[in-house]
């Protein structure tokens, strides 16, 4: 195997855009991209372009009918009253010219990132245009119109044969590709969320555990809101060890949403770019441990796309590649000089978040607790397994 770890990336992921005042915007992985070039954590033969999806590929998850439906959509043909079937046409997903193109581009890149792992020509790939973990079979949902996760995995089966433990720490359920593979005892999904008590989509409860043969081999692990970083890690740690030890996957694949963040505009979370720097950090390590090193890890939410997404998806390109000390210190001069006259709020001037980003949780105590039970109930199947 390679020694090299791939990122996977196009100039062309921003056609996926849903307006300029819509917070799902892709000019985050370009923001990304120059962070680590500034840096010099990449090189020209660790980036590779990504190929489209093929209407084949989408249809190991979606059905064809939706699949002609976006593409109609986005050729303007598309009636409202079907296009709202569909989930096309929202406020979470609007219709724009060349939809179709657009996201069947993201689908192939995380599909690219994936031949380079299981072909053997890369430990490790990153493919920061995808992790659009909501879209159903016959539906677009919260910002996502194809589900490249889902198809990823069902490829992953079809072309390799292997078993995939899913790990998905956005703050959002990743209920879509949940829902893809509840009955399948060869994939195994992991979601640490925000309780859907308060939060889209409102599933990704404990007692979602699979159905049929894929009984116990769905886990879900709702926080509370104003969950911290010490209690989050607790979880993430806590689930992922066991879970891994007890699946023993061929290959781990890690939808990286970045939305826990304290600065998201969208969640109730207070977590910090401390759970960014370890959430890539035990990932890497249990690849290596459990998968001889076969690590595929894509994008997801993010909506703070300034201050937050480019360093926190900078940490796992930098894990990934065992650049780790690059990311310390102060953020370059000539990359924020370069976006700050873009950006509407002032960009960060350190990788690390400063102490007392923001004031004390007064329910600290408790949602620890909460917290921490919560984890027992998750792991429940696992452990009574073990007795």
């Amino acid at each position: 195997m390679s020694s090299d770890s791939i990122f996977i990336y196009s100039d062309q992921f921003t056609r996926y855009h849903f307006g300029n005042n819509h917070p799902f915007n892709q000019i985050r992985v370009k923001l990304t991209f120059d962070l680590l070039s500034s840096i010099d954590a990449l090189s020209p033969n660790q980036i590779v372009k990504p190929r489209i999806a093929t209407d084949t590929e989408l249809a190991l998850i979606h059905d064809p009918n939706y699949i002609k439906a976006v593409k109609d959509a986005g050729s303007g043909i598309l009636p409202e009253e079907r296009a709202l079937n569909y989930g096309l046409g929202t406020e979470d997903t609007p219709i724009f010219q060349g939809m179709h193109d657009a996201s069947a581009l993201l689908v192939g890149a995380t599909l690219t990132a994936v031949d380079y792992v299981m072909g053997g020509k890369a430990p490790h790939a990153l493919s920061l245009g995808g992790g659009l973990h909501h879209g159903f079979r016959g539906k677009a949902s919260g910002f996502c119109i194809y589900n490249d996760s889902a198809v990823a995995i069902k490829y992953i089966q079809q072309h390799y044969n292997a078993r995939i433990l899913y790990v998905d720490t956005d703050a959002h359920h990743g209920d879509g590709v949940q829902w893809s593979f509840y009955d399948d005892p060869n994939v195994c999904t992991l979601s640490i969320h925000e309780t859907g008590r308060y939060l889209f989509p409102g599933t990704g409860n404990v007692t979602e555990r699979g159905s049929g043969k894929g009984y116990g081999y769905c886990f879900n692990i709702p926080v509370d809101a104003f969950t911290e970083d010490e209690s989050w890690l607790h979880a993430y740690s806590t689930a992922f060890h066991e879970i891994v030890e007890y699946f023993r996957p061929d290959v781990i694949l890690t939808q990286n949403g970045v939305d826990s963040h304290y600065y998201d505009p969208l969640t109730h979370l207070s977590a910090t770019m401390k759970i960014y720097r370890e959430i890539p950090k035990l990932a890497h390590k249990l690849a290596h441990e459990y998968c001889e090193g076969r690590w595929i890890a894509v994008g997801g939410g993010g909506y703070d796309i300034w201050r937050v997404v480019p360093r926190a998806w900078s940490f796992i390109w930098l894990e990934m590649t065992d650049q780790k000390q690059k990311g310390y210190g102060e953020i370059p001069e000539k990359w924020r000089r370069l976006w700050q006259e873009k950006a509407p709020i002032t960009l960060p001037d350190t990788w690390d978040d400063p102490e007392n980003l923001y004031p004390s949780i007064p329910r600290k105590l408790e949602i620890t607790e909460k917290n921490a039970n919560t984890v027992l109930n998750a792991l429940y199947p696992i452990r009574n397994y073990r007795k």
